[in-house]
């Protein structure tokens, strides 16, 4: 087998979703004529993404059996200087994990959206959207190039935008989305300054001479200060991660964006836009290395994460809404493990995490659809025995999630605590507390939801909300649940597999042995963390057995055992605890007040600057005194010029004869 992939086999990975999206977004919508119906704009869009998913499971097998690698440009856009603008693929072990991540969750949201779609009258365009969403994200982690790296970057950003609000006649819809763009916007602002320090310093975007460029940039100071270079550049880099990534405080956009439809939540939430700043991150380590500060910011910001939005995910009452702080506090996790310089750690959770929420997501859609479109859990309870399959997916997901010994989420998350654990920089105190009390209130959320959702009591009928219509157009009804359709329960099935066994097969490799051996750079004699971790594994069975000892696993026991006591047992407690702890259940419920204080006093400050600089700056100052004053003087002085531009000439005599007096005078005062 050779050692190269093959440029032309690249490039169909993106291309046909790229294709499929036009294809369905064009023929089969009012724009270009529907030329083609529901049934081909699906066929078409899944074929594409089908096809880059069995392409991208031959790179993975080329890259990692085989040893392929590829980094090549494969289009020269424009050359300014010295400095080259290309689009090219760089192809290694991290690459090739995300190409098989992406395609595959995005294939089971394609089949999953045929039957959760199909009475939307936008269904064609929706799948257009998802394709062409599909398309950016592999554009994204495919490039070997900062350029490429920001168009992927900002085409997720925008799709994200399109899908949130693709109910665009929902106003909390379009409060939703404009609040995610807005925020990305932020976030993007310091990606485009952090990869504007590289262009300046290092004089190229492609990452492999940058990368060998960063021992150079570490010896730089930040002009004007005595800060690292490498320290601003990484900083700024990964403020454009805490906003795609949603880490505090720039989170708050992900939880709204549960108003776009669930597929896209789904898609959005498991494999590709929120990951995209992880990604980046560990791509980035040559760079992130040189800078225990850079680090050790991100390990803080991730650790606030992790905590802070695991107890919001407690008090949510929407399905979609409690495994959006869910997907919250996992990404908390990721970026921990980035602090650590445990880069394979955090992709190794980025890729569990990708399986098992991506079926949370699907299945609590499939609950949405099973109870006639009812969101909020305190009306369901007993569900199991209406929707078997659903029921039985989202246990083998919410084990994983809550890292059950064995399963997927095990593996990655004991890694990250342990890492964690073994971390010297000054935040790993706080992130040791942060992920372990994580660990029990990820149990409790998940299976606080679990029981209300599938066990106890039956609440249909108790739903005051029952009689409403959606947005859909549906009527709700006390009507009891039914289980979804095949093209519902088939992916949640596919995506319950890797949830389980996925962790399991793939340590060893991704973690201690060389399947990330040239995508991601850690300076061992400085952090240690991972060659520690190498020490003590001795596979994935004598770590799941060792799980049991350990207390993780007892802390999650605890959440359940408690979960399980508060909604099953006892229900009354949850009530009596919460007039107990008013204050601190109200900070919970107004989202630590960051909305509040966004929208109050962020906003309106900005909005008070722009109005002064509008009448001070713009009105007053451009139009007034310069624009407007200088006319108006150059007026006044002709004026002034003019009445003695008289064209009489014993005028012009008298005022010779002034003058000469006034000279002689002068000069007879100066002797």
């Amino acid at each position: 087998m050779s050692q190269t992939l093959s440029a032309s086999t690249l490039l169909a990975v993106p291309l046909a979703p790229l294709v499929g999206a036009v294809l369905a977004g064009i023929f089969g919508t009012k724009f270009g004529g529907n030329w083609i119906g529901r049934r081909l704009s699906h066929s078409l869009t899944i074929l594409g993404v089908f096809l880059s998913f069995v392409l991208s499971a031959w790179v993975l097998k080329s890259v990692a059996i085989d040893g392929a690698r590829f980094n090549e440009t494969i289009y020269t856009w424009m050359v300014v200087g010295g400095l080259k603008m290309e689009v090219g693929f760089l192809v290694d072990g991290l690459t090739a994990m995300m190409m098989c991540v992406v395609t595959f969750v995005s294939l089971m949201v394609h089949i999953y959206t045929i039957g959760y779609m199909k009475e939307d009258e936008g269904y064609n365009r929706f799948f257009a959207y998802i394709s062409l969403f599909t398309f950016s994200m592999l554009m994204l982690v495919m490039s070997n190039n900062m350029l490429q790296l920001f168009f992927g970057w900002e085409a997720v950003g925008l799709m994200s935008y399109l899908l949130i609000g693709f109910w665009f006649n929902k106003p909390t819809a379009i409060f939703a989305n404009m609040k995610a763009f807005l925020v990305n916007r932020v976030g993007d602002f310091g990606f485009i300054l952090g990869i504007g320090l590289v262009v300046a310093f290092a004089d190229t975007l492609n990452y492999t001479e940058v990368f060998a460029k960063a021992s150079e940039l570490a010896t730089l100071n930040f002009p004007g200060t005595d800060w690292m270079l490498i320290t601003v550049i990484c900083i700024c880099l990964f403020i454009g991660a805490m906003g795609k990534s949603a880490q505090f405080p720039l989170h708050v956009w992900l939880p709204d964006s549960m108003e776009g439809p669930t597929p896209i939540s789904a898609l959005i939430h498991a494999a590709t836009m929120v990951t995209a700043g992880i990604f980046m991150v560990a791509r980035m380590s040559p760079l992130f290395e040189f800078s225990d500060t850079a680090l050790n910011f991100v390990l803080v910001i991730g650790s606030i994460t992790a905590l802070f939005m695991g107890l919001m995910g407690i008090i949510q009452n929407d399905i979609k809404r409690g495994v959006a702080y869910s997907t919250l506090s996992q990404l908390g996790y990721m970026t921990v493990a980035l602090g650590a310089s445990a880069y394979s750690v955090a992709v190794f959770h980025l890729m569990t995490h990708a399986f098992f929420k991506a079926l949370l997501f699907l299945a609590a859609g499939s609950v949405i659809m099973g109870m006639h479109h009812n969101q909020d859990i305190r009306w369901m309870g007993g569900v199991r025995k209406y929707m078997p399959i659903t029921w039985i997916t989202t246990l083998l997901g919410s084990l994983a999630l809550i890292g059950t010994p064995l399963f997927a989420g095990f593996y990655s998350k004991d890694s990250i605590i342990l890492a964690v654990h073994e971390s010297q920089l000054p935040g790993a105190g706080f992130a040791s507390f942060a992920v372990m009390a994580g660990v029990f209130i990820t149990a409790f959320y998940s299976f606080r939801m679990y029981f209300l959702v599938f066990h106890g009591k039956e609440r249909f009928d108790q739903n005051p909300d029952a009689h409403h219509g959606d947005h859909h157009g549906h009527h709700k009804e006390h009507h009891a649940p039914h289980e979804s359709p095949w093209v519902v329960t088939l992916p949640l099935i596919l995506l319950a597999i890797p949830s389980v066994v996925i962790g399991f097969m793939t340590i060893q490799p991704m973690l201690f042995g060389e399947f990330f051996k040239d995508a991601i750079f850690i300076d061992a004699a400085k952090h240690a963390a991972m060659a520690n971790l190498a020490q003590t594994f001795h596979g994935p069975l004598q770590m799941a057995l060792h799980g049991l000892q350990t207390l993780p696993f007892w802390l999650a026991v605890a959440g359940v055992a408690t979960s399980y006591y508060m909604y099953m047992v006892n229900p009354a407690l949850p009530a009596a605890i919460k007039t107990r702890v008013q204050p601190i259940y109200a900070l919970l419920e107004n989202k630590y007040y960051l909305d509040w204080f966004n929208e109050n006093i962020l906003a309106r400050g900005m909005r008070a600057l722009g109005t002064g600089l509008w009448k001070g700056g713009d009105e007053a100052l451009i139009d007034g005194a310069i624009v407007n004053g200088s006319w108006k003087g150059v007026a006044w002085v002709s004026g002034v010029i003019r009445k003695v531009q008289t064209g009489y000439l014993y005028h012009y005599a008298l005022v010779m004869i002034l003058g000469v007096f006034v000279l002689l005078t002068y000069f007879v005062w100066l002797k």
